[in-house]
């Protein structure tokens, strides 16, 4: 079990692009989170208290629903786990996946990207869902080039 998988959740294609070009240069598999209940633009009006997105970051037992399963985790001994910052953490729905498959004996490195803020408490809030991972510290990955996510990749 050497495997590399790429798992993440883009909103707007921002994390998608990071997460494809980061799978392509150290040759993972990809797996896109997608909600089972798609976001709409209003959903992710961060400046609208009752758009879906705000809600969801306010309520610490959110878990929004996953349209699909990854049938083989097992076959991954790392995972990079993608995903869009929202008010400093990851989305919610992170903490679905994460809380979803067994991750015990993994490294999970979480990596995001962001409109002007870094991790935040992501790491710390994820550890504490999933503490058998092997956790290691994320990064904001904005406009890294496919060599730059490789070499930062490679540092784990």
């Amino acid at each position: 079990m050497s495997k590399k998988l790429v798992a993440y959740f883009s909103a707007s294609g921002v994390t998608k692009a990071a997460a494809e070009r980061l799978a392509k240069a150290i040759g993972a598999d990809l797996f896109e989170i997608k909600p089972k209940t798609p976001y709409t633009r209003a959903d992710l009006d961060w400046t609208d208290k009752k758009s879906r997105s705000s809600i969801e970051t306010n309520d610490p037992n959110c878990r929004p629903e996953i349209a699909e399963t990854l049938a083989n985790m097992d076959d991954y001994s790392t995972v990079f786990l993608g995903f869009p910052i929202w008010w400093y953490v990851a989305p919610k729905i992170i903490n679905t996946f994460v809380e979803r498959y067994d991750f015990s004996g993994k490294t999970v490195i979480p990596f995001a990207t962001s409109g002007g803020s870094e991790m935040g408490k992501t790491t710390d809030v994820l550890k504490s869902l999933c503490p058998a991972a092997s956790w290691k510290n994320g990064k904001v990955v904005n406009g890294m080039s496919e060599k730059a996510l490789a070499d930062w990749a490679d540092t784990f």
